[in-house]
């Protein structure tokens, strides 16, 4: 009785959080209509200076930073900046999603060609930096004063529109050498523009053939300006300046200590470097990654998860068909086995062995791919959950497994988020020694949960109502296949 009220709880659980995500988006896109309408408004208001960042296709993850986009452009409108909101989007971005841009997320939408970078056939160039070269067009904005160049995994804590105070170009060093162009400070010029144009014409040397070594390329000597702070009266300073960390927090440092300690400047802005599976968008981000709570906590507040819901509630129901059917009808394997000689039952004990053990892998791989990848991470894992005991319940059912072993990598999943996610580390060193450590021990109870299944396998094989004992008469020739 208590393993048939398992799923049952587990629906009620993730439930209760399907909804509570609902009701902040389909609420909340009531209650944010007015504030929509009111940025339409803003966006026919020109300020004199832009929040930009840019937009391209042609990767395997454009709709993911579509979404990011989005959260960071709504977390711009509810800090209330004094600035407008630009979108700098190849001709190939779906006019759907540029709509969508323009009318919800009051933006400026300004499409452009894609930049052809001559850097595409060096060696160990990247394929999804192709078109980062985009970015220059945020040099074509004359008409702002000064435009704060974005790339979409920014999370912003508090408002930064002192940095429109600062000079002709200003950026931040999280590398000791090398700026970030993740945030840099501009005044727009097309003699920059076009010069920067040129330099890519006669192949101005790019170590990565990205925005970033073309970039750092053309501003060289910024490693020797001046720390920018901005000044109290409110007046703009001329030329380049180094910009504090404060403005662009590499998120590896709060790993490392599990709080901000960033003593020059303002703590304003995080940024998200590195590999792009592990961008906090994704719902596997936490809380593998502490801080991608933080920016599903601003998109719930800001756009929402109006999309991914129904999927949500589609694999649940799914699930909990599956977990029925396999409690009502309890397939037999003997029913597709051949009755020859001992030669092949022996054969097809061992692929059906192999059949058991890739069923059950299958179980624990398949919800991971079929999740929508941008949900909030909490319905990501209950869902993951769900998904895996109602999978793994067909190989128990279908194969007579032992339950509690086939569920014991399910139970140590859970057992390791609980680990990641407890909140009172006082640094990453030691968040790191207690998921190793729990991986130490929970290692063995993996390892015997996999020795009961291949003994419970085995046995189950050899029963009479699999294949006939040895020694018995085989059954007349018209009953000798599959039934």
């Amino acid at each position: 009785m208590a393993s048939s009220r398992e799923p049952w709880l587990m629906l009620r659980l993730l439930l209760v959080l399907v909804f509570a995500v609902y009701k902040t988006t389909a609420f909340g896109e009531v209650m944010r209509a007015p504030q929509m309408e009111q940025q339409q408004e803003g966006q026919r208001q020109r300020h004199k200076n832009a929040y930009a960042t840019m937009m391209y296709m042609g990767t395997p993850r454009d709709y993911e930073f579509y979404v990011a986009i989005r959260v960071m452009l709504r977390s711009l409108a509810r800090l209330h900046v004094d600035a407008d909101l630009v979108v700098i989007a190849s001709h190939d971005v779906p006019l759907r999603w540029v709509h969508t841009m323009e009318q919800e997320d009051g933006a400026r939408v300004m499409r452009v060609e894609n930049v052809d970078n001559p850097y595409k056939n060096q060696p160990n160039f990247n394929r999804r930096f192709k078109l980062t070269l985009n970015k220059l067009y945020v040099w074509k904005l004359i008409e702002y004063e000064r435009v704060v160049m974005l790339d979409a995994d920014n999370l912003f804590l508090r408002r930064a529109d002192e940095l429109f105070q600062c000079g002709q170009f200003c950026a931040v060093f999280i590398n000791p050498c090398i700026f970030h162009t993740g945030l840099f400070v501009l005044q727009p010029s097309m003699e920059v523009f076009k010069d920067m144009l040129h330099q890519l014409e006669i192949g101005k040397e790019n170590p990565d053939g990205a925005d970033q070594g073309f970039i750092s390329g053309y501003f060289p000597d910024l490693l020797d300006m001046p720390m920018f702070h901005p000044p109290l009266n409110g007046t703009t300073v001329n030329g380049s300046y180094r910009l504090p960390l404060g403005y662009q927090m590499d998120a590896t440092y709060y790993y490392l200590r599990l709080r901000w300690n960033v003593p020059c400047g303002p703590n304003s802005v995080i940024t998200f470097p590195g590999a792009s599976w592990l961008k906090p968008w994704y719902w596997w981000s936490w809380p593998v990654l502490p801080l991608g709570i933080q920016w599903h906590e601003q998109r719930r507040q800001s756009l929402g998860y109006g999309t991914e819901t129904p999927m949500a509630l589609i694999q649940c129901i799914v699930y909990l068909g599956i977990i029925a059917v396999t409690r009502l009808a309890r397939p037999n394997i003997s029913k597709i086995c051949y009755r020859r000689t001992e030669k092949n039952i022996s054969v097809i004990q061992a692929g059906l062995k192999m059949l058991a053990i890739w069923s059950i892998l299958a179980s624990y791989l398949l919800p991971s791919i079929i999740i929508p990848c941008t949900i909030h991470p909490l319905l990501g894992w209950g869902l993951y959950l769900l998904g895996s005991f109602a999978l793994c319940s067909i190989a128990i059912n279908a194969f007579m497994l032992p339950m509690l072993p086939v569920l014991t990598p399910c139970l140590g999943i859970f057992g390791v988020l609980l680990v990641m996610a407890f909140p009172l580390y006082p640094n990453g060193i030691i968040r790191c020694l207690s998921i190793f450590a729990y991986a130490f021990c929970a290692a063995p109870f993996l390892w015997v949960s996999l020795v009961k299944i291949m003994a419970s396998l085995q046995a189950s094989l050899e029963r009479e109502n699999f294949f006939p004992r040895l020694g018995e008469s085989s059954p007349p020739s018209g009953f000798n296949k599959l039934y």
